[in-house]
């Protein structure tokens, strides 16, 4: 049976995967906030719907890409109230970077009704989006996944179904938590060599073939670093955020995380001088420096 489906949020992200449901021959129905966003996903052929609700009363599988947790949960909140619901079986692939508790809650509360949620934020970025090739950490029951897997196959070139409701949050937050550190450090180690006269692209040849390599050293760097463009459409404020999250959540668990307790630090607008706006590429300019605040 053809699958329709949803799509709710189209910033970069959403949009992306949007245009490529579309392309791999889905009937797609999308809808934005922002008239503008609209308006650019119906030039792709897509129906832009006039609510979020509207969207989820037409689609079987319903993709969110929202900036925070309660977006998500207002979204759904809203579809009850308009009894979008009523119009069949519904499977929510929530891809934006949440929060376990809100999806765990969630997904008791769509079951209940008879309906399935997978927390499945994604990494990879617009390109990825928009090429089909993201990765997927999948937290939720093994039959929404099953059912949900002919979109998320379109959307995702590696999904990871990591374990029940909010596990795919939480692999998300470690994963992002890595990477903040991760660029932290290898920004310093990069300042370093070139302080003391080895340039970066060579420091990097060594550390890509060897114990200190990371996705940032192998492909941030050597993309967005050393050509000096810092644009990998990822902000800062989007960094930052998650850091947030993940503390948040190192706090339920009774978890102490100083390293990236001092990482936030280092990521705040006073210490690095970005605003949440730039992308967070721009903290690895090799001309300017990481202040410890002391520590």
């Amino acid at each position: 049976m053809a699958l329709n489906v949803g799509v709710i949020g189209l910033g970069a992200m959403g949009a992306g995967m949007a245009r490529t449901l579309s392309g791999k021959g889905f009937a797609v129905s999308a809808y934005d906030l922002a008239e503008t966003a609209r308006a650019q996903i119906a030039e792709h052929g897509i129906a832009a719907r006039d609510s979020a609700a509207d969207v989820i009363a037409v689609a079987d599988i319903i993709v969110l890409s929202l900036p925070l947790a309660r977006h998500v949960q207002e979204t759904i909140d809203a579809a009850f109230d308009a009894n979008a619901f009523d119009t069949g079986r519904k499977i929510f692939i929530d891809t934006s970077t949440s929060e376990a508790s809100v999806s765990r809650q969630l997904a008791a509360r769509l079951q209940q009704a008879g309906h399935g949620f997978l927390d499945a934020p994604v990494s990879g970025g617009p390109q990825g989006a928009a090429s089909g090739s993201l990765s997927t950490m999948i937290g939720g029951e093994e039959e929404f996944v099953s059912t949900a897997r002919p979109v998320l196959d379109a959307i995702a070139a590696k999904i990871i179904h990591v374990g029940p409701s909010g596990a795919g949050n939480i692999a998300k937050l470690v994963n992002n938590m890595l990477v903040a550190c991760h660029m932290l450090t290898t920004t310093e180690a990069m300042r370093l060599s070139e302080a003391a006269g080895l340039p970066a692209e060579d420091a990097l040849r060594v550390i890509n073939s060897a114990t200190g390599r990371s996705a940032i050293s192998e492909v941030h760097f050597p993309t967005w670093v050393l050509d000096n463009s810092l644009n990998s459409g990822f902000s800062a404020g989007l960094m930052r955020k998650d850091m947030k999250l993940a503390l948040e959540l190192a706090q339920e668990a009774g978890c102490t995380l100083p390293v990236a307790e001092l990482a936030a630090r280092l990521w705040a607008p006073e210490q690095s001088g970005l605003k949440d706006s730039d992308d967070f590429m721009q903290i690895a300019d090799l001309r300017g420096k990481v202040e410890h605040d002391g520590e």
